[in-house]
């Protein structure tokens, strides 16, 4: 069974909290809030987003690299790493 399967209810209650605040985003949009309120709502979703990231990037990590079940499979998931950062950092 998958990581994301095994954690799916966690992963899925830091989505929804996303959701939330992307909300607030578009609230403070909306209503014309000052720019200072607006960027402090977008940095506090990204640090969101970058935590949600970084927990499926170590439970991949973990799972498909380190206890991989063969060399191939490993090679598979460092690749599919690999592919992610790739676009991450862009």
């Amino acid at each position: 069974m998958s990581h994301t399967t095994l954690q799916k209810k966690k992963l899925i209650a830091r989505v929804s909290r996303l959701k939330g605040q992307m909300e607030a985003v578009e609230r403070a949009l909306e209503a014309e809030r000052p720019c200072g309120e607006i960027l402090q709502l977008l940095a506090s979703v990204r640090g969101a987003l970058t935590g949600l990231t970084g927990e499926v990037l170590d439970d991949h990590l973990r799972e498909h690299v380190l206890n991989a079940d063969d060399d191939a499979a490993r090679a598979e998931a460092v690749e599919e790493i690999s592919e992610v950062l790739r676009t991450y950092i862009r």
